[in-house]
């Protein structure tokens, strides 16, 4: 990846909104993406997703502003966004995350790049990752993955500690009593995988296991070749609480697995045929 650099000019890098800056097309763009995905997701997303774009008024009238979803969000779990001008770098990323803050861009992807953009925008951080962030169980859960993530930087395991990112805060998926539902943000900002992670033959879909997602590779530029299910988001944080030196001196002991296998030991809730398909980059600044 290539080098980044503050443009910011704060040692947190962090940036100003300028909300009212935004163009009428950059809103219009949002709210394209906005009506798209909340029709789409009625009744694929996990309810506390659902349930946290109601509670913060994220709606399709444009984007938002982050000072009002800041209102929110602190009376909800203490959380804040943090507007930043890019991908910045893991030690950044992971501070904010350990500090209850969320850092997000505010550049808005342009109308070619509606099914595809290769770097977060607002629309993809915002409606993909903030609406979660008002339910305290998964608030706390990305609290503890940003003191993780700082931890494992020190001790070289940060590959490992990406994939749980990926493979839960990105593209995992929840079950429900009404069936599987997502709640990974790169899934619900994205057209294609919002259909092909349930209803598609190709990918497998196994039970969640902490080492197994932290031994699994993963591409960021293909839809999933497996997504990993939890049973719940206390499930989730649970799994968050013990200390990783353990777990990170047995997985250098073993093997690491290709993006779609499938072992004895998995919990298998579907076997994938195989097929793979173009999907949209997601968060390599984690990868």
């Amino acid at each position: 990846m290539a080098t980044l650099v503050n443009r910011s000019g704060r040692p947190d890098w962090s940036i100003d909104q300028d909300w009212a800056a935004y163009s009428k097309e950059e809103h219009g763009i949002w709210r394209t993406l906005f009506a798209r995905q909340a029709k789409l997701l009625r009744d694929r997303a996990a309810p506390e997703f659902l349930d946290g774009v109601a509670r913060l008024g994220v709606a399709a009238d444009g984007i938002p502003d982050f000072r009002r979803l800041n209102d929110v969000l602190g009376r909800a779990t203490g959380f804040q966004i943090v507007a930043v001008p890019g991908l910045v770098p893991d030690d950044i990323f992971f501070e904010h995350l350990a500090h209850r803050r969320f850092p997000s861009t505010c550049f808005i992807r342009t109308n070619e790049q509606l099914d595809y953009i290769e770097e977060p925008d607002v629309f993809h951080d915002i409606f993909g990752h903030v609406p979660l962030l008002v339910n305290p169980v998964f608030a706390d859960y990305m609290e503890a993955y940003g003191k993780g993530g700082l931890k494992a930087l020190k001790q070289g395991a940060l590959h490992q500690l990406a994939r749980l990112y990926w493979y839960t805060v990105e593209f995992g998926l929840i079950a429900t009593k009404a069936g599987l539902r997502i709640y990974g943000s790169g899934i619900v900002s994205s057209k294609g995988e919002s259909v092909y992670c349930l209803d598609h033959a190709g990918p497998n879909r196994l039970g969640f296991d902490l080492l197994r997602v932290m031994r699994t590779k993963y591409r960021i530029d293909a839809f999933q070749e497996t997504y990993f299910v939890i049973d719940s988001f206390a499930q989730l944080f649970d799994a968050t609480l013990a200390d990783f030196t353990p777990y990170y001196e047995a997985l250098a002991k073993l093997p690491e697995l290709e993006a779609g296998a499938v072992l004895p030991t998995d919990r298998v809730i579907h076997r994938g045929a195989g097929k793979k398909r173009r999907g949209i980059t997601r968060n390599p600044a984690v990868a």
